[in-house]
């Protein structure tokens, strides 16, 4: 079932690679453009000039119809581009622009959580010794439970941290 899921897991890690960089973005955007008028040109006997305008004004859904292919190849190059950029290219763009926009900048980094678990264990290193030393028996701690973020070994159905469930308290 995995080497069945292994051409999806690819397109998927593209597609985030392409999204997490605006300069891979607009690269691909000119060179789909230039890709799309070289063939349009070739296609429908069009200038260069032509073919690129064509291709600008079709990738941006426009369509103003002063040029526009008659043979099939040229509509269904037209059709690819259309689709592409409406079902890709521009969705990229905008889910970039908007995760740049919600970014919380008050976030712990690892780093930050690291020296935090480590203070914790400090303390909870010293309150044992001050309650040995008063004779104190403080209750155990509850089992570690496995963390379920990025790069957890919990399958990704499991990793979520948001539910519509209400969890029982620990």
């Amino acid at each position: 079932m995995d080497v069945l899921l292994l051409p999806f897991r690819w397109i998927y890690r593209a597609l985030v690679w392409f999204a997490n960089s605006p300069r891979t973005l607009i690269i691909s955007y000119l060179l789909m453009i230039v890709v799309a008028g070289v063939i349009y040109g070739q296609v429908e006997n069009r200038t260069a000039a032509d073919a690129v305008w064509w291709a600008v004004v079709t990738a941006s859904t426009v369509g103003y119809g002063d040029i526009s292919p008659v043979s099939w190849q040229g509509r269904a190059l037209a059709a690819l581009l259309i689709s592409t950029m409406v079902l890709l290219v521009i969705p990229l763009i905008t889910a970039h622009f908007a995760s740049q926009l919600i970014v919380d900048d008050d976030a712990f980094e690892h780093d930050e959580q690291e020296e935090l678990k480590a203070d914790v264990r400090r303390m909870r290193a010293l309150l044992e010794e001050i309650a040995a030393r008063q004779g104190i028996e403080l209750p155990d701690l509850p089992p570690e439970r496995p963390v379920n973020g990025p790069g957890s070994a919990a399958p990704l159905w499991a990793r979520s941290g948001r539910s519509s469930r209400r969890r029982p308290p620990p």
